[in-house]
């Protein structure tokens, strides 16, 4: 009886943590950089990514862990112009309905002192639903089930300095269930571009939407909607906001 309390327990976990996924390795301006795999950070390779606790997802928005998957310093960073690609790779990924988001956050120092807190977190990339039904395929998630990779671009004229980026699916499987799953990377930029995003492209995380909002709390199967937008700020690709009637950048 005991043995098979154990197995059974032991296969329940090998089930989940086949059935999420992270972010374990990238490759920046054309080298590769291995991610955080195991949960032993003591014995694993040094690494850009701050290193996660678990697969599991995050439930909340609202959940500090939500920022980073729970990780908080990386030893190394990688160095990507701006113009640049970063591609994130994931080993496994099953979830093919949910939004793929990519976002940065500027740190004011070095990398060890950057906490990721206050509302300076906006996106670059995004891919939510691209056609109904919500229950189809037709998803940035159901890509990186796919391809195992999602690849982004850094604004041309960002302004350098150290950043992270940060990788999020927002896998919305099951009804009104939202499930969370984002890793950081620490990347310094390099340029001569001086463009930094401000006003309605900024964020907090966690945060950065309610919990009811309606790219969140969605039903894929049962609700009739036939459009989709993800939650947060829209995209800043590195072009000034004006206010419509305005010469005023934001």
């Amino acid at each position: 009886m005991f043995f098979s309390t154990v197995f059974t327990a032991a296969a329940l976990l090998t089930a989940q943590a086949a059935a999420h996924g992270a972010v374990t390795s990238y490759v920046i301006d054309g080298k590769t950089y291995p991610g955080y795999e195991g949960f032993a950070p003591a014995t694993s390779p040094k690494t850009i990514q701050r290193q996660w606790p678990d697969y599991n997802p995050t439930m909340s928005v609202n959940d500090k862990k939500v920022m980073c998957n729970g990780g908080t310093s990386a030893d190394l960073s990688a160095t990507v112009p701006a113009g640049g690609k970063v591609r994130a790779i994931w080993k496994q990924w099953t979830h093919e309905q949910g939004p793929v988001m990519v976002w940065m956050y500027k740190c004011a120092g070095d990398f060890k002192s950057c906490d990721g807190s206050g509302k300076k977190w906006f996106k670059i990339d995004q891919e939510g639903m691209t056609a109904p039904p919500l229950s189809g395929r037709n998803w940035g998630t159901a890509k990186v089930v796919k391809n195992l990779y999602w690849e982004s671009t850094i604004p041309a004229n960002l302004a350098p300095g150290n950043y992270l980026i940060r990788h999020e699916l927002l896998a919305l499987h099951q009804a009104n269930a939202p499930q969370f799953y984002a890793e950081c990377a620490q990347i310094q930029v390099t340029g001569s571009g001086s463009a930094e995003p401000s006003g309605q492209y900024l964020a907090n995380i966690p945060g950065y939407a309610s919990q009811n909002d309606p790219g969140i709390m969605v039903d894929t199967y049962g609700s009739k909607a036939t459009t989709y937008t993800p939650p947060g700020p829209p995209v800043w690709t590195g072009q000034a906001f004006k206010p419509r009637g305005s010469s005023r950048e934001e």
